[in-house]
Protein backbone atom coordinates (compact mmCIF):
# COMPACT_ATOMS: atom_id res chain seq x y z
CA UNK A 1 0.00 0.00 0.00
CA UNK A 2 1.43 3.82 -0.80
CA UNK A 3 2.38 5.35 2.12
CA UNK A 4 -0.06 8.18 1.30
CA UNK A 5 -3.05 5.77 0.71
CA UNK A 6 -2.33 4.38 4.50
CA UNK A 7 -1.65 7.65 6.06
CA UNK A 8 -5.26 9.01 4.96
CA UNK A 9 -6.92 5.89 5.76
CA UNK A 10 -5.75 5.90 9.07
CA UNK A 11 -6.05 9.36 10.24
CA UNK A 12 -9.32 9.58 8.56
CA UNK A 13 -10.34 6.72 11.05
CA UNK A 14 -9.34 9.15 14.15
CA UNK A 15 -9.96 12.23 12.67
CA UNK A 16 -12.18 13.47 16.02
CA UNK A 17 -10.24 12.15 18.33
CA UNK A 18 -6.86 13.53 16.75
CA UNK A 19 -8.50 16.39 16.46
CA UNK A 20 -9.44 17.03 19.94
CA UNK A 21 -6.18 15.58 21.42
CA UNK A 22 -3.78 17.15 19.42
CA UNK A 23 -5.09 20.66 20.58
CA UNK A 24 -4.69 20.32 24.64
CA UNK A 25 -1.97 17.23 25.21
CA UNK A 26 1.23 18.06 26.74
CA UNK A 27 3.63 16.82 23.43
CA UNK A 28 1.75 18.93 21.34
CA UNK A 29 0.41 22.24 23.04
CA UNK A 30 3.53 22.29 25.35
CA UNK A 31 6.37 20.78 23.16
CA UNK A 32 5.94 20.30 19.35
CA UNK A 33 4.17 23.65 18.46
CA UNK A 34 5.59 26.37 20.66
CA UNK A 35 8.99 24.87 19.28
CA UNK A 36 7.70 25.01 15.64
CA UNK A 37 6.60 28.51 16.38
CA UNK A 38 9.59 29.86 17.78
CA UNK A 39 11.77 28.30 14.42
CA UNK A 40 9.11 29.72 12.02
CA UNK A 41 9.27 33.35 13.75
CA UNK A 42 7.38 36.58 12.76
CA UNK A 43 5.48 35.25 9.62
CA UNK A 44 2.96 38.48 8.91
CA UNK A 45 2.74 39.19 4.85
CA UNK A 46 5.25 35.75 4.59
CA UNK A 47 3.42 33.76 1.86
CA UNK A 48 3.20 30.20 3.75
CA UNK A 49 3.56 26.46 2.99
CA UNK A 50 2.01 24.21 5.21
CA UNK A 51 2.69 20.35 4.54
CA UNK A 52 0.14 17.92 6.37
CA UNK A 53 -1.83 20.57 8.15
CA UNK A 54 -3.83 17.57 9.57
CA UNK A 55 -6.57 19.68 11.77
CA UNK A 56 -5.28 23.00 11.24
CA UNK A 57 -3.90 23.93 14.44
CA UNK A 58 -0.89 25.59 13.12
CA UNK A 59 -2.56 26.96 10.14
CA UNK A 60 -4.45 29.09 12.23
CA UNK A 61 -1.96 29.84 14.43
CA UNK A 62 -0.27 31.12 10.98
CA UNK A 63 -3.00 33.15 9.80
CA UNK A 64 -4.13 34.87 12.78
CA UNK A 65 -0.60 36.31 12.81
CA UNK A 66 -0.93 37.82 9.06
CA UNK A 67 0.54 34.81 7.03
CA UNK A 68 -0.98 34.03 3.67
CA UNK A 69 -1.31 30.16 3.56
CA UNK A 70 -2.04 27.47 1.87
CA UNK A 71 -2.10 24.09 4.06
CA UNK A 72 -2.68 20.57 2.49
CA UNK A 73 -3.08 17.05 4.04
CA UNK A 74 -3.51 13.85 2.90
CA UNK A 75 -6.78 12.61 5.24
CA UNK A 76 -9.74 14.34 3.58
CA UNK A 77 -11.85 13.68 7.33
CA UNK A 78 -8.77 15.68 9.00
CA UNK A 79 -9.34 18.80 6.52
CA UNK A 80 -13.13 18.89 7.19
CA UNK A 81 -12.10 19.48 10.83
CA UNK A 82 -9.33 22.09 9.83
CA UNK A 83 -12.21 24.19 7.19
CA UNK A 84 -14.73 24.01 10.12
CA UNK A 85 -12.04 25.92 11.91
CA UNK A 86 -10.46 28.32 9.38
CA UNK A 87 -13.43 29.17 7.09
CA UNK A 88 -11.83 31.21 3.96
CA UNK A 89 -8.60 32.39 6.31
CA UNK A 90 -6.64 29.65 4.58
CA UNK A 91 -6.10 28.10 0.80
CA UNK A 92 -6.79 24.38 1.96
CA UNK A 93 -6.03 21.39 -0.08
CA UNK A 94 -6.51 17.71 -0.44
CA UNK A 95 -3.05 16.67 -1.43
CA UNK A 96 -0.18 13.74 -1.45
CA UNK A 97 3.01 15.01 0.41
CA UNK A 98 5.02 12.15 -1.51
CA UNK A 99 4.32 14.08 -5.32
CA UNK A 100 4.58 16.71 -7.09
CA UNK A 101 3.05 20.17 -5.68
CA UNK A 102 1.44 20.74 -9.20
CA UNK A 103 -0.80 23.09 -7.64
CA UNK A 104 2.14 25.13 -6.27
CA UNK A 105 4.57 27.46 -8.70
CA UNK A 106 8.33 27.62 -8.80
CA UNK A 107 9.44 29.83 -6.03
CA UNK A 108 6.10 30.64 -4.79
CA UNK A 109 6.44 30.97 -0.93
CA UNK A 110 8.71 32.32 1.64
CA UNK A 111 8.23 29.93 3.84
CA UNK A 112 7.54 25.74 4.09
CA UNK A 113 6.30 24.27 7.45
CA UNK A 114 6.25 19.84 7.99
CA UNK A 115 4.89 19.67 11.52
CA UNK A 116 4.98 16.03 12.26
CA UNK A 117 4.39 15.01 8.65
CA UNK A 118 8.00 13.54 6.92
CA UNK A 119 7.96 10.54 9.20
CA UNK A 120 4.88 9.44 7.28
CA UNK A 121 6.89 9.40 3.40
CA UNK A 122 9.64 6.95 3.02
CA UNK A 123 11.44 9.43 -0.10
CA UNK A 124 12.30 12.38 2.22
CA UNK A 125 14.58 13.08 -1.05
CA UNK A 126 11.49 13.81 -3.71
CA UNK A 127 9.67 15.77 -0.90
CA UNK A 128 12.61 18.08 0.01
CA UNK A 129 13.25 19.30 -3.67
CA UNK A 130 9.69 19.96 -3.99
CA UNK A 131 10.16 22.12 -0.65
CA UNK A 132 13.22 23.63 -2.49
CA UNK A 133 11.53 24.11 -5.91
CA UNK A 134 8.83 25.97 -4.58
CA UNK A 135 10.96 27.82 -1.77
CA UNK A 136 12.19 32.15 -2.53
CA UNK A 137 15.46 32.35 -2.58
CA UNK A 138 15.65 33.59 0.83
CA UNK A 139 13.27 31.42 2.22
CA UNK A 140 13.31 28.89 4.62
CA UNK A 141 11.79 25.29 5.26
CA UNK A 142 10.88 24.73 9.20
CA UNK A 143 10.41 20.61 9.49
CA UNK A 144 9.20 18.72 13.34
CA UNK A 145 9.86 15.36 12.90
CA UNK A 146 10.28 12.10 14.87
CA UNK A 147 13.86 12.07 17.15
CA UNK A 148 16.00 9.36 15.78
CA UNK A 149 17.19 8.27 19.03
CA UNK A 150 12.82 8.10 20.10
CA UNK A 151 12.16 5.53 16.91
CA UNK A 152 15.61 3.97 17.83
CA UNK A 153 14.95 3.03 21.91
CA UNK A 154 11.67 2.11 20.49
CA UNK A 155 11.90 0.49 17.67
CA UNK A 156 15.10 -0.19 16.13
CA UNK A 157 17.72 -1.20 18.92
CA UNK A 158 19.08 -3.92 16.57
CA UNK A 159 20.03 -1.34 14.07
CA UNK A 160 20.50 2.38 14.52
CA UNK A 161 21.29 2.86 10.71
CA UNK A 162 17.56 1.56 9.51
CA UNK A 163 15.05 2.85 7.75
CA UNK A 164 12.02 0.94 8.77
CA UNK A 165 8.58 1.21 8.93
CA UNK A 166 6.85 1.10 11.95
CA UNK A 167 3.36 0.61 12.84
CA UNK A 168 2.14 1.63 16.57
CA UNK A 169 -0.75 1.28 18.18
CA UNK A 170 -2.33 5.20 19.96
CA UNK A 171 -4.78 5.69 22.34
CA UNK A 172 -6.99 8.81 21.36
CA UNK A 173 -9.83 9.40 22.88
CA UNK A 174 -11.89 6.12 23.94
CA UNK A 175 -10.48 4.53 20.97
CA UNK A 176 -7.27 2.94 19.54
CA UNK A 177 -5.80 3.65 16.18
CA UNK A 178 -3.08 1.72 14.54
CA UNK A 179 -0.65 4.39 12.71
CA UNK A 180 2.29 3.69 10.19
CA UNK A 181 5.36 5.68 9.91
CA UNK A 182 9.19 5.33 8.60
CA UNK A 183 12.20 5.83 11.22
CA UNK A 184 15.25 6.84 9.71
CA UNK A 185 18.86 7.64 11.15
CA UNK A 186 19.87 11.44 11.67
CA UNK A 187 22.19 10.68 8.90
CA UNK A 188 19.70 9.95 6.50
CA UNK A 189 18.16 13.32 7.02
CA UNK A 190 20.94 15.38 6.69
CA UNK A 191 22.29 13.34 3.25
CA UNK A 192 18.12 13.81 2.34
CA UNK A 193 18.47 17.59 2.88
CA UNK A 194 21.70 18.62 0.91
CA UNK A 195 20.47 16.23 -2.14
CA UNK A 196 17.93 18.80 -2.10
CA UNK A 197 19.95 21.85 -2.26
CA UNK A 198 19.21 22.57 1.22
CA UNK A 199 20.91 23.63 4.38
CA UNK A 200 20.60 23.19 7.82
CA UNK A 201 20.46 26.64 9.27
CA UNK A 202 19.35 25.31 12.94
CA UNK A 203 18.44 22.44 14.54
CA UNK A 204 16.94 22.12 17.73
CA UNK A 205 16.27 19.75 20.49
CA UNK A 206 13.54 21.47 22.33
CA UNK A 207 12.63 21.12 26.30
CA UNK A 208 8.72 21.05 26.93
CA UNK A 209 7.25 24.54 28.14
CA UNK A 210 7.82 25.09 31.91
CA UNK A 211 3.91 25.05 33.07
CA UNK A 212 3.65 21.56 31.65
CA UNK A 213 5.31 20.40 34.58
CA UNK A 214 2.43 21.76 36.70
CA UNK A 215 -0.55 20.44 34.16
CA UNK A 216 0.54 16.97 33.65
CA UNK A 217 3.80 15.91 35.82
CA UNK A 218 3.85 12.64 34.01
CA UNK A 219 4.10 14.19 30.46
CA UNK A 220 6.63 16.79 31.53
CA UNK A 221 8.72 13.72 32.69
CA UNK A 222 8.85 11.92 29.93
CA UNK A 223 9.75 15.04 27.69
CA UNK A 224 12.34 16.14 29.57
CA UNK A 225 13.87 12.27 30.40
CA UNK A 226 14.67 11.64 26.57
CA UNK A 227 14.63 13.72 23.24
CA UNK A 228 11.21 13.12 21.38
CA UNK A 229 11.08 15.37 18.18
CA UNK A 230 13.38 16.89 16.08
CA UNK A 231 13.43 20.68 14.98
CA UNK A 232 15.22 22.00 11.92
CA UNK A 233 15.14 25.11 10.01
CA UNK A 234 16.53 24.56 6.62
CA UNK A 235 17.38 27.01 4.14
CA UNK A 236 18.67 27.30 0.34
CA UNK A 237 21.55 26.09 -0.13
CA UNK A 238 23.09 29.24 -2.15
CA UNK A 239 23.33 30.89 1.49
CA UNK A 240 26.05 27.90 2.45
CA UNK A 241 29.13 29.78 4.20
CA UNK A 242 27.73 32.83 5.12
CA UNK A 243 26.12 33.43 8.27
CA UNK A 244 21.95 33.51 8.32
CA UNK A 245 19.86 36.01 8.92
CA UNK A 246 18.12 36.66 12.27
CA UNK A 247 15.09 34.77 13.09
CA UNK A 248 11.93 37.44 14.13
CA UNK A 249 10.85 36.34 17.01
CA UNK A 250 6.72 35.36 16.27
CA UNK A 251 4.75 37.63 18.57
CA UNK A 252 4.57 35.80 22.60
CA UNK A 253 7.56 33.22 21.51
CA UNK A 254 11.09 33.96 22.15
CA UNK A 255 13.21 33.08 18.78
CA UNK A 256 14.80 30.06 19.90
CA UNK A 257 13.51 26.93 21.41
CA UNK A 258 11.17 26.08 24.15
CA UNK A 259 13.53 26.06 26.60
CA UNK A 260 12.17 25.77 30.20
CA UNK A 261 12.91 28.97 32.18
Amino acid sequence: MHDAERSAGEYDAMATEYAADNAANGFNAFYERPATIALLGDVEGLRVLEAGCGSGMLTAWLADHGALVTAFDVSPAMLEIARAKLGDRARLLVADLGRALTFAKDASFDLVVASLVLHYVRDWGGVLREFARVLRPDGHVVVSTHHPAMDWQLHAKDDYFAVRQITETWSKGSGHFEVTFWRRPLTAMSEDIADAGLVIERLVEPAPLPELAELDPAAYEVLVSAPRFLFLRLARSRAAGRPPGPVRAAPGVPAGPARAR
